[in-house]
């Protein structure tokens, strides 16, 4: 069985965020979906930063399950321990900012799955293939949750695994609290004490806030606290003390809390507490596992904690490996994290998926977001250029057959009906934001001034933008088109959409091998950092280089170059492949009229039926996947 850093225990479930902050939870417009759920939370922080983290938990047979058991995949969280319920729903939380201080939230938890989780789920070779084991106190406020946490944690003592606590004392969801009062974080319970004291002794590590250790000792008094939990048990106790930073206790405690162990503390605002603990227990997990000391434990953890305060929603507030040592090396240049532009974009580029640069997979994508080249056909009308492009679809799927690295560009005026069926298919799907042959730029009139019309793509699109431009141009028409690129590269950003740059020089002025180059860079000097590159076949290998190099020297993230087609034959096409292929940034092809073009012109003429055209577009299609594929096998042997 793979071998694991972290498996965590407990509560999933689908947090629903106020997107508006500042009123009320009940004046609320609009909401954010996210994974929450503390244990779910701390998977997804811990994998972020480069640990093999799992969760054993439960989620409903329907929609909000299938969302849920898909992002942690994505986080790269093993999903091995996560049972599919089919008698019961997934938990919901609305929650929302009021202000600094103020936070409402209301958990759905009525029968939810993951309160069903029993001992049957708990397999002893899946916890044996871990080195640490983290369930939440929640799930030992019921007696078929407790008696999975427990038999869990037996076995985590069976066979060396190490043992933590979140203690994440909600009085609600023990019922000494109403459904109104999530947002309370302490209620004085006796019976939740005695529960709580009688497993914190199966722990090495218990990590809690004032409150939360008030309620595992049993009052107050921090201190009498701490030394109460340290009566039962022989954890590394660690409290958190929101802006005051934390301390570790490893033995007997002392007078005063300032004086155990701690770690730097960051000076951020605070904009969003909930999830905070969750992010800090993912950085305190890192340097934990690592076999960091406890001030450099709790640096991570504080660090982490800072993210988390400072942006919007749970998990997508915590950092990846990379952007918490470029803000450790690097340090606060302003206290909104959220707003400060070089660490945004590591939080953006690093967190989209686990991996990124070289390890991005290739794609072959079959481009049929054309409007003009249809619309000039003979026998075109917009009722029968939809049906050809549910043609076009068919033949991309045939050829993916269920595949990874397979996609299509795919217009939403014509295709609309082909762009919709595409989403949850596995393709990689782009979406043309353009007006066919603008220049200077202009979008689609559907996406309005603002680009406000992205926040209604489907969030699996990658927003396309063609952008003929030249070094020559001049002053005014640069400024023109970089505006509107920057306009809709902030939107698609603001919206959680990828963003696709394509160029062609060549079809604004003479090109050498420095032109292609020349306007990458521009682009980044106006601060617009595509996750993915469309060029034009370059010529040599010098103008590949070049371009590559200018990618490089301005973002180690992008997600590569997709090379374009522009009507090619194959012949040629295998040409410009066998030159681009040599280099690791160039990820695949984005191909349209030499896969469609003749088919599309009989077809509509009537000398071709649907079923031929399927046929051979994908006949067509699937030949530029192995020319492609061979390509790049043939620079990888030559290397």
């Amino acid at each position: 069985m793979t071998q694991l850093d972290l498996i965590t225990i407990g509560r999933s479930s689908v947090d629903l965020y106020g997107a508006q902050v500042g009123g009320r939870l009940e004046d609320m417009g609009g909401f954010a979906k996210y994974i929450g759920g503390s244990p779910t939370n701390i998977a997804c922080g811990t994998a972020r930063l480069g640990l093999r983290s799992a969760v054993i938990t439960r989620v409903g047979d329907e929609h909000m399950g299938r969302f849920i058991r898909e992002q942690l995949a994505r986080e790269g969280v093993d999903v091995r321990g996560v049972v599919t319920d089919a008698d019961r729903l997934t938990a919901l939380v609305l929650l929302g900012i009021r202000d600094e201080d103020q936070f409402p939230l209301i958990f759905y938890r009525e029968n939810c799955a993951d309160m069903a989780l029993c001992e049957d789920d708990i397999d002893e070779g899946f916890i044996a293939s871990a080195r640490a084991l983290l369930p939440t106190g929640t799930h030992l406020s019921h007696p078929r949750t407790e008696a999975a946490v427990l038999k869990a944690l037996r076995l985590a003592r069976k066979h060396g695994v190490r043992t933590a606590l979140d203690i994440d004392y909600r009085p609600n969801l023990w019922g000494v609290a109403g459904h109104g009062d999530g947002e309370n974080r302490f209620v004085e319970s006796a019976a939740v004490t005695e529960k709580l004291q009688a497993s914190l002794h199966f722990f090495d590590l218990i990590v809690g806030t004032e409150e939360e250790f008030h309620i595992a000792g049993g009052t107050t008094d921090t201190i009498a606290a701490l030394r109460a939990v340290r009566a039962v048990s022989d954890a590394v106790l660690v409290c958190k003390r929101g802006a005051a930073g934390a301390v570790a206790f490893e033995g007997t405690i002392p007078d005063r809390l300032d004086d155990g162990q701690t770690g730097p503390g960051f000076p951020i605002e605070v904009f969003n507490v909930l999830g905070a603990g969750d992010g800090f227990f993912s950085g305190l997990m890192k340097g934990w596992l690592d076999g960091a000391d406890w001030p450099t434990a709790l640096k991570y953890a504080n660090a982490c904690g800072a993210f988390a305060v400072s942006r919007h929603g749970c998990t997508p507030a915590y950092p990846s490996l990379a952007e918490l040592e470029f803000f450790l090396e690097r340090g606060v240049i302003r206290p909104d994290l959220r707003n400060d532009a070089a660490l945004e974009q590591i939080h953006w580029s690093t967190n989209r998926a686990r991996n990124h640069g070289a390890d991005w997979p290739d794609y072959r994508i079959f481009a049929f977001d054309h409007r003009i080249q249809l619309e000039e056909m003979d026998g075109y009308t917009p009722e029968r250029g939809a049906a050809f492009k549910e043609l076009c679809l068919q033949a991309a799927l045939s050829v993916q057959d269920g595949r990874a690295g397979y996609g299509i560009l795919c217009d939403d005026r014509i295709g609309r009906r082909a762009l919709h069926a595409a989403s949850g298919t596995g393709l990689w799907v782009g979406r043309p934001a353009e007006w066919p042959g603008s220049r200077p730029l202009t979008l689609e009139p559907a996406l309005g001034p603002d680009c406000g019309g992205l926040e209604a793509w489907a969030r699996g699109n990658v927003v396309k933008v063609l952008c003929f431009c030249h070094p020559d141009d001049d002053a005014g028409l640069w400024a023109e088109q970089i505006a509107t690129v920057r306009r809709l590269y902030a939107a698609a950003r603001r919206n959680g959409l990828e963003f696709l740059l394509e160029v062609i020089p060549s079809k604004a002025g003479a090109v050498d091998e420095q032109t292609t180059a020349q306007v990458i860079s521009r682009f980044y000097d106006e601060g617009v950092f595509p996750d993915w590159w469309k060029l034009e076949p370059l010529r040599t290998r010098a103008a590949w280089a070049n371009a590559i190099a200018a990618i490089e020297a301005h973002d180690r993230y992008t997600r590569g170059i997709v090379v374009l087609g522009l009507d090619a034959p194959e012949d040629d096409l295998a040409a410009s492949f066998a030159t681009a292929a040599q280099f690791p940034l160039v990820k695949g092809f984005a191909v349209g009229r030499t896969i469609f073009g003749d088919v599309a012109r009989r077809w509509f003429a009537g000398k071709v039926d649907n079923a031929g055209a399927i046929a051979e577009m994908a006949a067509r299609y699937a030949r530029l996947c192995a020319v492609w594929d061979g390509a790049r096998a043939q620079a990888r042997d030559a290397a």
